[in-house]
């Protein structure tokens, strides 16, 4: 699945162009490296977004392609701050 459609499916950006934006303007990282709204995420994959001075970095658990609301947490662990 594409970041930028992850990044939405998990609830993490609101937003799928919100997240295509975040991606161009270097605020996302996968594995350390600056990535591609175009990057396919994996379990395991290490995404860390900034949001002004906040950083969330979060490990890929699962790769769905819709969930509900409740369970958009599920996709994700939190692994700092």
């Amino acid at each position: 699945m594409r970041l930028d459609k992850y990044l939405k499916v998990s609830r993490l950006i609101k937003r799928r162009t919100v997240a295509n934006e975040a991606c161009d303007n270097g605020l996302v990282t996968v594995n350390g490296k600056p990535a591609r709204a175009s990057y396919e995420v994996k379990v395991g994959d290490e995404i860390s977004l900034r949001f002004g001075a906040r950083t969330l970095q979060v490990e890929v658990v699962s790769v769905q392609e819709t969930v509900k609301q409740a369970d958009a947490a599920a996709l994700y662990r939190e692994i700092g701050r």
